[in-house]
């Protein structure tokens, strides 16, 4: 019999759940910096196996949302609970379980009562231990057992790759029969465009400091394919002129810099010659705009 599931993979901001991802997959699928809020969409990766398919879903950190785009990204987040056949709640040494406690207790209801009455594994990862010590780890363990006790406890370095085959094996274990959701030669929901708006907006995260990352979102105007290349115009939006100014730098260095880091990814990313535009407009206020977060591919009920 076939199998085929879910596997919604959510936490709290910059505990490893993107590099978990990437790691899963395989691929660099989703933005992995040291920054946190770095995910804003909820991404689909998926694994195909002769007699098996795994779709993995990346989600946003989740945070008490301060403007709509954060609304937007939480309800992503949220939305991850509704669907899983397996959920992977990620947490790290440092993180207590006190954290976003709202959100937490909709996990706990999931693996008590789950979906429709059909109760939802649930798999705790707690990343990182390499930083760690083997009795606080212990006593982390202890603690998030009192908190979700049918979660099952993987303690996991997603940046060493110690544990992450474990996860993998149990994972498949439970996933249900069922027929593949997607073509079996695909690998993941997201069309190209969206890749390269992630890419651009990575490099943003690492070579801008501040609030500067936070304000800024990429959209794609063209993307022209041939066999041997691709011709991809972009738009880097910011929220004030002052920002616009940061971006491109002086005599635009820091423009330059970001598009000639971008490119190089794609490039790898494509396995193709990428001739690249970058470009940077002002919109205002566009984290607020409902509107404006719609046509960048936010979603509100």
């Amino acid at each position: 019999m076939h199998k085929a599931g879910f596997v919604n993979i959510v936490g709290n901001p910059n505990v490893g759940k993107s590099t978990l991802m990437n790691l899963l997959m395989g691929e660099r699928i989703s933005i992995a910096t040291f920054k946190a809020q770095t995910t804003r969409h909820r991404i689909m990766g998926i694994i195909n196996e002769p007699e098996a398919q795994i779709v993995f879903s990346d989600t946003p950190g989740v945070l008490k949302p301060n403007y709509k785009l954060q609304e937007s990204m939480l309800a992503f987040s949220e939305g991850a609970l509704q669907d899983a056949d397996v959920l992977l709640y990620v947490t790290d040494t440092v993180e207590k379980p006190d954290k976003n406690a709202d959100f937490l207790h909709k996990v706990q209801q999931l693996s008590l009562r789950g979906i429709d009455g059909k109760k939802i594994p649930v798999l705790l990862l707690i990343n990182k231990i390499d930083t760690s010590n083997p009795a606080e780890l212990e006593e982390l363990v202890r603690q998030w057992q009192e908190v979700l006790p049918l979660a099952e406890v993987y303690p996991i370095s997603a940046k060493a790759r110690f544990g992450v085959d474990v996860v993998l094996r149990r994972i498949k274990e439970l996933l249900p029969d069922s027929p593949p959701y997607f073509d079996k030669d695909q690998w993941t929901d997201k069309p190209a465009r969206f890749f390269v708006t992630e890419i651009i907006r990575e490099k943003i995260l690492l070579y801008y400091d501040k609030e500067i990352p936070y304000a800024t979102e990429v959209a794609v105007e063209s993307f022209k394919e041939t066999e041997r290349s691709i011709h991809i115009r972009t738009i880097i939006y910011v929220e004030r002129d002052s920002q616009k100014g940061i971006i491109i730098g002086h005599q635009g260095t820091a423009l330059k810099k970001v598009s000639s880091e971008a490119r190089k990814t794609l490039e790898k990313f494509f396995q193709k010659s990428i001739f690249l535009e970058v470009y940077v407009k002002v919109d205002k206020d566009w984290r607020q705009n409902e509107k404006r977060l719609e046509t960048y591919g936010y979603k509100f009920d």
